[in-house]
């Protein structure tokens, strides 16, 4: 009877474990839209072999721009990248398995693949400042080649883009 019981309690935490704590998206965007957009280009007859796989990711490499080019320099997918981990792509991709378990794989090999974000458009029309994460108000303020001295709370610099709004959007007010 104890041993049904463990049994039991395991597949319980099995499945809470598999239905819950998935990456999202949004917590490696830049490597998880690369790995599906590239996967689903993947012809079927090349699906299965990892040395095609990672032929196929350094030719889609070479059109490559911002930073999903920044994606396959981390990976090796670039003449110019210092290291390759392809491997760590080309083997799941060949077994089937979903792209925020590559992710995750590819996370452990390289923390900075997750950091990797796609820029964002703002809509000054809509946009809540006070809704966006600093990083992104430093990142507005860095677009516009400005600095924000002395701000250390995020509302010093809500305040310093509400200043310069006006000088670089051109919306009407």
């Amino acid at each position: 009877m104890e041993i049904v019981m463990i049994y039991l309690i395991l597949a319980v935490l099995t499945l809470l474990h598999n239905g819950s704590w998935c990456m999202k998206k949004s917590d490696c965007e830049v490597c998880m839209s690369v790995v599906e957009k590239f996967s689903d280009s993947l012809s079927f007859d090349k699906r299965s072999n990892p040395k095609l796989i990672e032929a196929e990711f350094r030719k889609y490499c070479k059109s490559s721009k911002g930073k999903e080019n920044r994606f396959c320099y981390y990976l090796g997918g670039l003449e110019e990248s210092a290291t390759g981990i392809l491997g760590e792509l080309s083997k799941p991709i060949s077994w089937s398995m979903p792209a925020y378990k590559i992710c995750e794989k590819l996370k452990k090999r390289d923390p900075q693949i997750c950091d990797l974000r796609y820029d964002k458009t703002i809509d000054w029309k809509i946009v809540d400042l006070k809704k966006l994460k600093v990083r992104d108000l430093k990142k507005i303020l860095n677009d516009w080649d400005e600095t924000c001295e002395g701000c250390i709370e995020k509302t010093d610099f809500i305040k310093r883009i509400e200043e310069l709004k006006p000088q670089y959007t051109h919306q009407d007010l």
